[in-house]
């Protein structure tokens, strides 16, 4: 049976980290990781990378966690799981806040946005940028003993900063919708764009990501001898479920149109009978965007058959 070993002196861990319970969540972070990695290649969907990027994240994390069941008195895994399971969500919600700019260009409802659409995404995204920056640098602090207690205080702010751009999102996309809902535009009419339905999406993944990040402020706030650090079931309560939830959601719900988010033109060969397979493959299959396209295509090869007699 392992014991708590001391660093230096002092306590890392208050406890003995379950290596079943690190080895349960990074299996499912891995096969939740390795299937958005398959379906951002398959779309094409590049802008999404974020996303598996903060999944590896967690992978790593939970992997140094189980590797410390019985090295509770060597810093490396220490702060390997520290930083990589703080940072990773907030490589999700960089992801998240990129959906949102997509779907405001995809209904034409640039004019309801709260932030105009050219800085709606640079906007949450440099805000997420500073969250990720300050956890980060706040985390390699806090393994020093000498700095560990600016390095809390920082990931408090850090995860502040999180929490008040997370709150800014969700009431600047409900001021989308609500104005979207008084003055609709004609490409929400259409019932296969469900841009209502990728609008709940991103509230629960945003509600789910500001609980965990709540947690882990009161968590930091409550110190090395709060409850929360004293004990490891909040940990995979608050955070790690809530996070595989999150990769969960968007593994089943993936906010993703080809002609609304892929990031790399399809080629004008062949491009009828592609652009058909991809809009198939998505949660738009016969979008106003997918249809518009494929009559462009159709009118196009009747000019030109046209011609040709």
């Amino acid at each position: 049976m392992p014991e708590l070993h001391t660093y230096k002196g002092y306590y890392l861990w208050h406890y003995i980290p379950s290596r079943a319970a690190a080895v349960i969540f990074l299996l499912l972070f891995l096969a939740a990781t390795i299937h958005h990695t398959w379906k951002i290649w398959k779309l094409k969907t590049y802008f999404c990378i974020c996303f598996a990027i903060g999944g590896f994240f967690e992978f790593i994390g939970y992997c140094a966690r189980a590797s410390a069941y019985d090295k509770t008195g060597r810093m490396m895994p220490y702060c390997i799981q520290n930083v990589f399971i703080l940072l990773g969500p907030a490589l999700f919600a960089a992801t998240i806040y990129m959906v949102l700019g997509r779907v405001i260009i995809a209904v034409k409802g640039e004019s309801r946005s709260l932030i105009p659409v050219r800085w709606l995404t640079k906007v949450f995204v440099t805000g997420d940028v500073l969250s990720f920056l300050i956890q980060g640098g706040a985390a390699g602090m806090m393994i020093s003993s000498d700095l560990a207690s600016i390095g809390n205080k920082l990931v408090i702010f850090g995860l502040i900063v999180q929490v008040v751009f997370l709150g800014f999102f969700i009431i600047s996309t409900m001021i989308f919708q609500a104005r979207m809902y008084r003055n609709p535009t004609q490409e929400t009419s259409s019932n296969v764009l469900r841009w209502k339905w990728h609008l709940n999406t991103l509230y629960l993944v945003s509600l789910l990501i500001m609980v965990r990040s709540l947690f882990r402020v009161v968590e930091y706030i409550m110190g090395n001898d709060g409850y929360l650090l004293q004990h490891e079931w909040p940990v995979y309560v608050f955070d790690a479920t809530l996070m595989w939830i999150v990769m969960a959601i968007i593994a089943i719900r993936f906010p993703i149109d080809p002609e609304m988010f892929r990031t790399r033109p399809i080629s004008r060969a062949g491009n009828a009978l592609a652009l058909t397979a991809r809009c198939q493959q998505t949660s738009f299959p016969r979008s106003h965007i997918c249809a518009s396209k494929l009559e462009s295509i159709r009118r196009r090869n009747m000019t030109v058959a046209a011609q040709s007699m």
